[in-house]
C-alpha cells in the first residue's frame, strides 16, 4: 500500500496556506481516501545545523528530536511530495535544512538510508509567478531522487503570487487531479 509524506516548506506564518499548499492539497484530495498521508510542516520544525563528519568522524549519531520525527516519517513514506514554492529561483530554506539532513541520514550507522531512499518516488508541487525560472530548482530536486536511486515522478507547477492565485490557474488545477495518482 502507498502512503505520502507531504512535506511543505513555505515559511509563511503559521496559519495562512499558500499557493504551493493548496496546489498540493487539491492534487492530494485525488488520492484514494484510504491511502495515507502525513503532512509536515518543516518551518515548525528545529533541525540541528548541518556539519559535515564525512572526512572526520565518518558516521553520525542517530537523530533526535524533530531530526528523528523526519527520518522516521522518510523512511515510512513510499511516495514523498516536496511542497515548495520558489523563493529566490531556489530551493526554500526549510527544505534545503531537511536535504542537508539526509547526509547525515546516509552516515548513520544501521539506517541503511541510501537503499531505503531507492525504494521510493519523489514528487514536487510548486508554485512561482514564471515556470522557467522555477526549472533550476526542479533539477536540483531531480538530482537528488537520482543519487538516491529514487524515481524521479516529476514537476507540477501552478501560477503563484499574491495569496490564492493559484485558483485562477485552471490548468494547474486540471493536473493536479490526476498527478498523484498516476501509474507508477
Amino acid at each position: 500500500m502507498r502512503s505520502f509524506l507531504f512535506l511543505t516548506a513555505s515559511t509563511r506564518e503559521p496559519g495562512h496556506v499558500g499557493n504551493t499548499e493548496t496546489l498540493a492539497r487539491a492534487a492530494a484530495e485525488a488520492l484514494p481516501a484510504d491511502t495515507p498521508q502525513q503532512w509536515i510542516a518543516l518551518a515548525q520544525c528545529q533541525l540541528p545545523a548541518f556539519v559535515d563528519l564525512r572526512h572526520t568522524a565518518g558516521s553520525y549519531p542517530p537523530p533526535e528530536g524533530d531530526a528523528a520525527t523526519l527520518l522516521d516519517a522518510t523512511l515510512a513514506a513510499t511516495d514523498i511530495v516536496f511542497v515548495s514554492p520558489v523563493y529566490w529561483f531556489s530551493v526554500p530554506s526549510p527544505l534545503k535544512a531537511y536535504l542537508d539532513q539526509w547526509s547525515a541520514w546516509m552516515r548513520v550507522p544501521g539506517v541503511d538510508f541510501k537503499t531505503h531512499m531507492g525504494k521510493k518516488r519523489l514528487w514536487v508541487i510548486a508554485t512561482s509567478g514564471d515556470r522557467a525560472k522555477a526549472q533550476p530548482m526542479f533539477d536540483s530536486y531531480k538530482l537528488c531522487a537520482d543519487f538516491l536511486g529514487m524515481q524521479w515522478m516529476g514537476a507540477l507547477w501552478g501560477k503563484g503570487g499574491a495569496p490564492n492565485a493559484v485558483l485562477a490557474d485552471t490548468a494547474a488545477l486540471a493536473v493536479a487531479h490526476t498527478f498523484l495518482t498516476a501509474p507508477v
